[in-house]
């Protein structure tokens, strides 16, 4: 493949396909606290903006880690990766992990002015566990914890803390949407890591794919994708979150689908499935905004 332009490479690099599972719980949270009559645009659009530089940040030093430690090589069967292609030295990844990281703190001042410092705090744990992803002595990715951590940080955290920021105090609600939105996120990893199978157990990437087989990973995807909707039936039911979250019930067969597919996908045919697995989840949040809200 030849070098791409400097505004491709730099696309590659950010990998969109995945960012919106840091816009959807900024979007859940919003509409919960309008639901609730609260409202501030100001919070919403630099929460979002914080969310989407930490996404960025962990999926720019991911590129550089993976590419250390011998994950990422020619036999790869996943999207380009600007560092293992050549497209950008170390050097320039890493500079681009600082501005990021920078932009994201700069967006944790004004949300620490508005809610205090802990939510400082907050952002700087939540950064710390974006480079721990694939970064220092024992890296998230490497030992099979990353699905956990997608699933906190990606769920519950951002959408308590988006709607704490908004409202003063939190609500059940939030962290039951909390694990809505962050169950089809932890979803997105599932695909990743089945098809990144074989050449992470070649560098002893012990992804709970890795540990426990295919099946394992086809299992925890359907858990991801159709649990969401059966966690979004329970608070219906026990009266847990608004009413009009139903709509986000529509994806259901959605979601039943993308598991069939994904039971006839292997290897580089996983890579299409692994952004529509990010649209799904936004779509999930996106029809529980707009019944929470209307």
């Amino acid at each position: 493949m030849s070098r791409p332009s400097i505004g491709r490479v730099a696309w590659l690099a950010i990998r969109p396909q995945t960012l919106p599972a840091a816009v959807a719980p900024v979007i859940v949270a919003t509409a919960l606290a309008s639901a609730h009559g609260h409202h501030h645009l100001g919070v919403t659009l630099v929460a979002m903006l914080g969310a989407i530089l930490i996404q960025i940040f962990a999926n720019l030093y991911n590129d550089v880690a993976d590419f250390r430690r011998g994950a990422d090589t020619e036999d790869r069967v996943g999207p380009a990766r600007v560092t293992q292609k050549g497209w950008m030295t170390q050097r320039q990844v890493l500079q681009a992990c600082v501005a990021v990281v920078v932009g994201a703190l700069l967006t944790g001042v004004y949300l620490a002015w508005v809610g205090g410092w802990p939510i400082f705090v907050l952002g700087l744990v939540s950064l710390l566990f974006a480079y721990l992803y694939t970064g220092g002595p024992a890296p998230l990715a490497y030992v099979g914890l990353a699905d956990l951590f997608v699933l906190i940080f990606f769920g519950e955290v951002a959408v308590c803390a988006t709607y704490y920021l908004i409202v003063g105090h939190l609500h059940p609600a939030a962290w039951v949407l909390g694990l809505v939105v962050g169950l089809p996120t932890t979803a997105i990893l599932v695909v990743n890591n089945l098809r990144d199978q074989e050449t992470d157990a070649l560098v002893n990437k012990r992804t709970l794919v890795v540990r426990f087989g295919n099946t394992f990973g086809q299992v925890e995807y359907a858990v991801c994708l159709i649990g969401a909707q059966g966690v979004l039936a329970l608070g219906l039911v026990f009266g847990s979150v608004p009413s009009g979250a139903w709509v986000g019930l529509i994806a259901l067969p959605l979601a039943i689908w993308r598991v069939m597919q994904l039971r006839t996908c292997s290897g580089a045919a996983l890579n299409p499935l692994l952004g529509v697995t990010a649209r799904h989840g936004l779509l999930v949040s996106t029809l529980l905004s707009v019944g929470v809200i209307l």
